[in-house]
């Protein structure tokens, strides 16, 4: 287990080992700034909007082009513990690639519980093979793809990096070990089996040899930390390439301005990927 002591903890300890809302005293007023900027950046440039890889309602993405289809892509997987957020809230994420002449593509997908963990996966894999095959018509992903994610969309970055379309990742603040998850209070939605646990948890899974960044914030929860650590050093002892980078003084929701800003450390993280 990520927290020493979790077998002995109560419900309520292990519900708020992983309760990022409730850790971050301001987490209500960050969530509302991020929606506004997200809202505006959509006004801003909607040419790309509510573009569909599959035929579920959530099975869209928001693409934002750079003016060279074959500049690099930043595929961003919103977090939300697979069961809550969407993509249009997290499109203004997209400006820091941006001013560095990458194109951006968000992407959504079913939460739980109307769909499994493992169904979940496999919409993301869904979508790259979408971007594969048609990023070209949208003036886009005709370069090198780094999948980025944060929160449980950094799991879903972790799960895709083996996909054929992606050429790096980049996982913030991340989940990878499920078991946990399974005894607290997100699992009600989530519903984890035995073998989502084994299948689904990066740290559980043979290490992709693919470069990938690994980022948390300094003030996440331990678990989350622990998590993210565990994950670099399970892939550095397998020789895959790809840096830890603990973000000094942010919490789970200040991190996203690392990959917001232009000169953020995130942004400068994604663009060493392919560098």
């Amino acid at each position: 287990m990520a927290i020493p002591g979790w077998a002995t903890m109560n419900q309520a300890a292990r519900d708020a080992a992983y309760n990022n809302n409730l850790a971050v005293k301001n987490s209500a007023e960050l969530i509302e700034r991020r929606n506004a900027a997200a809202a505006a950046f959509r006004k801003a440039h909607p040419a790309g909007l509510d573009v569909p890889y599959g035929s579920a309602p959530r099975q869209k993405w928001d693409l934002f082009a750079a003016r060279d289809a074959a500049a690099p892509c930043l595929v961003f997987i919103h977090g939300g513990y697979w069961q809550r957020n969407t993509r249009e809230d997290f499109a203004h994420l997209a400006e820091g690639v941006m001013a560095h002449g990458w194109s951006a593509a968000m992407v959504g997908y079913t939460l739980a519980p109307d769909v499994t963990l493992e169904a979940l996966v496999g919409e993301i894999s869904q979508s790259l093979d979408w971007l594969g095959q048609n990023g070209a018509k949208h003036r886009l992903a005709g370069g090198s793809v780094v999948v980025s994610g944060w929160s449980a969309g950094g799991h879903l970055a972790a799960m895709t990096l083996s996909h054929p379309r992606v050429t790096a990742g980049l996982a913030i603040s991340g989940v990878f070990e499920l078991a946990p998850i399974r005894e607290t209070y997100l699992d009600e939605k989530l519903r984890l089996t035995d073998d989502e646990v084994a299948t689904l948890s990066p740290l559980r899974l043979p290490v992709v040899q693919k470069p990938m960044a690994i980022a948390y914030g300094t003030n996440e929860l331990p678990a989350l930390v622990t998590d993210s650590r565990d994950l670099h050093a399970r892939r550095s002892a397998a020789g895959a390439p790809g840096p830890l980078l603990p973000i000094p003084g942010t919490d789970h929701f200040s991190i996203l301005e690392e990959l917001h800003r232009s000169d953020g450390a995130l942004v400068a993280a994604a663009r060493a990927l392919i560098g």
